[in-house]
């Protein structure tokens, strides 16, 4: 079992160690250890009993068997040409071992959601992984695999909720549940699940992190990271929190002190010495969730807050409340605890998708997409017979041309004879065109994009488009920037009788939100960053 960790993290330091030298150091950091376990002997090795005919029938047998031994000395001796394959005393344990296996996958239906509140039923066997269930739905609903789609479990009686391990046995953590209990899966997009492994400067702010020994000059976040995953070197995260004490509504602002062994609070102001630290909690028996409506559901003094629950079935007395004064402190609480609890499982988890692909690193390899986009052909039927373009720049200069002139169809006047004009058409068009996008989400409210893009992970360029409540007619761009959430609205111009949309007071204008939304996403223009990912709500 050690061999086969050691392997994978060879595979995945391989795979980005071009590209990331976090991925090189531990990776090397990780080789070599690990302790060797003795496997335990087979179950299925049972001495066979000997079974003795009855008397009436010993003569008769022993008959048989006299004449089928003269039978074998009577033919020739024949050498065995094939000795490994019939000789060996392990192939029928083997075939019985691994007959066992199969028939103890007992299979399970489980139902998971999605943000629309659709919902699945999916027969999977009882070892299946987070994973594998995220891949599982990806296939059934032809969506693009960017290694973002992410299993959540929530349980609404407490308004808590968290992500799913990759590796994390998904019948394991259903059996934990009270039958009373209606929890749920949900099944979408999280960009910020391994995010600290690409930039982990946006999770480790200066003034929370501490080290244990003393260093000489400056220490990267990389390295901060890559501490993390040593087990002989560790960071300390520290700061205030609210802590909600047990058995009472109140809330008591503490000092915490984030360590291997688990989480501590110092009795005497922000002393860290070992008669002042009294411990809070660990992480072997526990998992890390937040907080859904902190302020509504535990009267948490603000809305960023998140807790120890048991990962066995507890009531609300079992847990263990929290509460950070702002995003970014519980971001760096969260990401820490995680890092502590399963270490550099959770960094194969990151390099999985990587492994196996020679030459690729984690920020070259773009997303999978279905079998039948992958299998469409670029096409040429301006002449009389159609004819496949081979050619990827002509197929790419093509594809520019059609885009145009698409575009240009709604301002083109189509003549006289009373026929609509071009300014007319264009607004109805321009309209109406961007309501198929999956980025445009219509009527909702601030709160709600808000909440959006919390769920889609607070990563920098994640975006959506919507209604303006305030400015009827007018569009606003939601979007995520250094862990906070900033609203653009979307201003329309006229000129020349057409209709436009900005950003910038009219410095860059677009006949449509597409033309909009492509532009920023290949350009930061007015914008704290480029728009990178899209919110979506998926239909299960």
């Amino acid at each position: 079992m050690t061999t086969s960790l050691q392997d994978g993290q060879n595979a995945a330091g391989r795979a980005a160690a071009r590209d990331s030298p976090l991925a090189a150091q531990v990776c090397g950091a990780a080789q070599g250890k690990g302790d060797a376990h003795d496997l335990a002997p087979a179950p299925w090795l049972h001495a066979r009993a000997l079974l003795h005919p009855p008397d009436a029938t010993r003569r008769c047998v022993a008959d048989r068997r006299k004449k089928k031994d003269l039978d074998v000395l009577e033919m020739p001796s024949i050498p065995n040409p094939f000795p490994e394959l019939c000789c060996s005393p392990f192939t029928s344990v083997l075939s019985s071992g691994l007959l066992s296996k199969g028939n103890s996958r007992k299979k399970q239906v489980i139902k998971v959601y999605s943000e629309d509140e659709t919902s699945r039923a999916l027969e999977v066997p009882s070892d299946i992984t987070a994973r594998d269930v995220c891949q599982l739905l990806i296939l059934k609903n032809h969506y693009i695999d960017d290694h973002s789609w992410t299993l959540f479990e929530h349980l609404p009686h407490i308004g808590l909720e968290r992500t799913l391990e990759d590796h994390e046995l998904v019948i394991e953590v259903l059996s934990n549940w009270g039958m009373e209990e209606e929890n749920k899966l949900y099944f979408r997009k999280n960009y910020a699940k391994y995010e600290f492994f690409k930039n982990p400067m946006y999770f480790f702010p200066e003034h929370m992190v501490s080290f244990a020994t003393e260093n000489n000059g400056e220490i990267s976040p990389t390295q901060i990271l890559q501490m993390f995953l040593s087990s002989s070197t560790y960071p300390e995260i520290h700061g205030f929190l609210h802590a909600k004490e047990q058995g009472k509504k109140s809330w008591k602002k503490i000092y915490f002190l984030l360590r291997r062994s688990g989480l501590y609070f110092s009795t005497k102001g922000t002393s860290k010495e070992p008669r002042h630290l009294q411990f809070f909690s660990e992480f072997g028996t526990s998992d890390i969730y937040v907080s859904l409506a902190g302020k509504k559901k535990h009267g948490a003094p603000t809305n960023y807050g998140f807790c120890f629950k048991p990962n066995k079935a507890g009531g609300p007395r079992d847990l263990k409340m929290l509460c950070a004064e702002e995003e970014q402190s519980r971001t760096c609480w969260v990401t820490a605890i995680r890092l502590l609890k399963y270490g550099m499982q959770l960094y194969q988890n990151y390099m999985h998708p990587y492994q196996g692909r020679s030459g690729c690193s984690s920020q070259s390899i773009s997303p999978m997409r279905s079998i039948s986009e992958n299998s469409l052909v670029a096409m040429d039927f301006s002449g009389q017979k159609s004819r496949v373009i081979e050619n990827p720049t002509e197929a790419l200069s093509v594809a520019v041309e059609e885009g145009l002139a698409w575009r240009k169809k709604g301002c083109l006047r189509l003549g006289s004879h009373g026929s609509p004009t071009a300014s007319s058409q264009t607004s109805a068009t321009n309209m109406a065109i961007h309501r198929s996008q999956p980025w445009f989400h219509h009527k909702i409210s601030r709160d709600e994009a808000q909440r959006l893009i919390i769920q889609q992970g607070l990563v920098d360029g994640v975006f959506l488009v919507r209604d303006s409540q305030s400015n009827p007619k007018t569009f606003v761009l939601s979007m995520s920037h250094g862990q906070k959430i900033k609203h653009f609205q979307i201003i329309p111009v006229e000129d020349d009788g057409e209709m436009f949309h900005t950003l910038d007071d009219g410095h860059t204008r677009f006949t449509d939100l597409i033309q909009l939304v492509e532009f920023y996403q290949l350009n930061k223009g007015v914008l704290p960053c480029k728009l990178k990912h899209y919110c979506s709500r998926i239909a299960l």
